[in-house]
């Protein structure tokens, strides 16, 4: 029994040899995944509750990945691996470390030189990260954890509610996440500021 995924608007598809990534053979279907993924993002949740971090870990190529590792590790045998295909979405495969290493320094200069509201920093961090794309699946659930580690274990505030629902699954709080994901893509964070409050 293979992995049958239905889609819907903004996922980036899973090809057929990550799909073969799977490590839990009896799951076939995108409820029965986001079930598993749920539990496995839930423990990483608490892991990133209890520890304290630095900007410098934070901000590092090893981070990002021992983090989606703790997202989806239980899951996905490529957890915490970088993407080997070109996904619809993202640069370039073989830009993905140049373009993370870009980022880090931008955003280790918009804290140092508070270029704007710690609220902003950390959801334009979140933006580009996702813009990136580092990984065959989970890339948004990843960057706003990833957004909720640097704004409360760095910047000292109140992690993000993201909408207070579910974002992997259709709904109103997904249609507004999208649109203002699509703003941020034109250059207008407020929407996805107000959004990451909500």
């Amino acid at each position: 029994m293979g992995l049958d995924l239905e889609y819907i608007g903004g996922q980036t598809p899973i090809d057929e040899d990550e799909k073969e990534g799977l490590k839990i053979l009896t799951i076939a279907t995108r409820k029965e995944l986001d079930e598993f993924e749920h539990q496995n993002i839930e423990s990483a949740i608490q892991w990133t509750l209890s520890h304290s971090f630095r900007a410098e870990e934070v901000l590092s190529e090893k981070f990002v990945r021992r983090l989606h590792k703790r997202m989806f590790g239980n899951v996905w045998k490529w957890a915490g691996e970088f993407r080997r295909t070109n996904k619809n979405i993202g640069v370039d495969k073989h830009q993905i470390g140049i373009e993370l290493r870009k980022l880090f320094d931008d955003c280790r200069y918009w804290i140092v030189n508070r270029t704007n509201p710690e609220a902003e920093i950390a959801v334009r961090f979140k933006h580009r990260l996702v813009s990136i794309h580092c990984f065959p699946n989970g890339n948004g659930r990843h960057a706003r954890l990833m957004a909720d580690v640097l704004i409360e274990k760095i910047l000292s505030q109140p992690v993000f509610t993201w909408g207070s629902v579910s974002l992997f699954q259709q709904g109103e709080a997904r249609t507004v996440y999208i649109s203002a994901l699509r703003e941020a893509d034109e250059g207008s964070m407020e929407s996805l500021l107000t959004f990451a409050r909500s």
